[in-house]
């Protein structure tokens, strides 16, 4: 950081306040264009710059001259670094940096949020872990809280768990606290007028809580929500699509074991209905074997990022 137009200041909030875009907006901008260099604060919370800023304003004003958004974000990037190099600015490389990176990595276990979430939970503290997802609930927007703070979370308590640092009961008693704070923000995500998606995990996957974050955030984009969850046998994924035709189908798999035996099944069923495979056990094997779209980010972002049907 050179000069203090490139300090970190502004949480994702205040910078939508600032420019009349929402936060949804601004951090698809954020992913697809890297047009936001958002760094991490020492309590884990994404800040921007008035360089962020400006690079947006840019943006808009573009866009009002009729510019696409790709052609928008990209003039605005190029009229940022004319900027720079005319103010003198050393800039390193020649290419654009990874999107992947721009959205920044996942908050350290030793940030605050995160550790304050952890500590109530490892100590099966109940009231203070809701107290700590309450109080994050009205600092963050629902995309933060989940991105930022829950899905690290569970990632973490699964290498603990793998590594026998976290017990049994301990696993146990998170998952099922979180789970319930996410089956009340999913409560009613079937009902509306949108388009349909029906989520599951193939048979022997049971972990299934980044799915529902899935499911929530699509929600929130205005889609109609039919879960089934674990460890859904594909003959009865079948069944219920034929029941009530989805717009798009979504199987996730932390192993790609879990989705192998299935090829034929699945390519049957992308045959008929738009298929999606996420998690870790997607490959882009399984996906171009079967026909199927492959979700490589994180639940929050694809959720964010998967257009209505035409």
């Amino acid at each position: 950081m050179n000069s203090p137009a490139d300090r970190p200041l502004l949480r994702i909030g205040e910078l939508s306040r600032r420019l009349g875009v929402s936060d949804h907006v601004l951090r698809a901008w954020e992913n697809r264009y890297g047009l936001l260099q958002p760094v991490r604060s020492p309590g884990g919370f994404r800040l921007y710059s008035e360089a962020d800023e400006a690079r947006v304003r840019q943006m808009q004003a573009y866009l009002a001259d009729g510019l696409s958004a790709a052609e928008a974000a990209g003039a605005a990037a190029e009229a940022a670094g004319a900027a720079a190099e005319a103010a003198g600015a050393a800039l390193e490389g020649g290419t654009s940096p990874d999107p992947a990176w721009l959205a920044g990595p996942p908050v350290a276990a030793g940030s605050e949020p995160l550790a304050a979430l952890r500590q109530a939970l490892d100590a099966f503290d109940e009231p203070t872990a809701q107290a700590v997802l309450d109080r994050l609930m009205t600092e963050l927007s629902l995309p933060a809280v989940l991105r930022d703070v829950v899905l690290p979370y569970l990632a973490d308590l699964g290498e603990r768990w793998q590594r026998g640092t976290a017990s049994i009961a301990m696993e146990h008693f998170a998952s099922n606290l979180i789970r319930g704070r996410l089956a009340g923000l999913a409560r009613g995500w079937g009902s509306g007028h949108g388009p349909q998606a029906l989520l599951a995990c193939p048979p022997g996957e049971l972990h299934d809580m980044a799915l529902m974050v899935f499911g929530i955030m699509l929600n929130r984009n205005g889609w109609r929500i039919g879960y089934l969850g674990a460890s859904t046998p594909v003959e009865e994924l079948a069944r219920a699509a034929g029941t009530s035709p989805p717009d798009l189908i979504v199987l996730a798999a932390t192993v790609p074991e879990n989705l192998e035996p299935l090829r034929s099944e699945l390519a049957s069923l992308a045959g008929r209905v738009p298929l999606a495979l996420a998690g870790v056990g997607a490959t882009a094997q399984i996906a171009s074997a079967v026909g199927a779209r492959l979700m490589t980010r994180d639940p929050v972002t694809e959720a964010e990022q998967t257009r209505w049907p035409r």
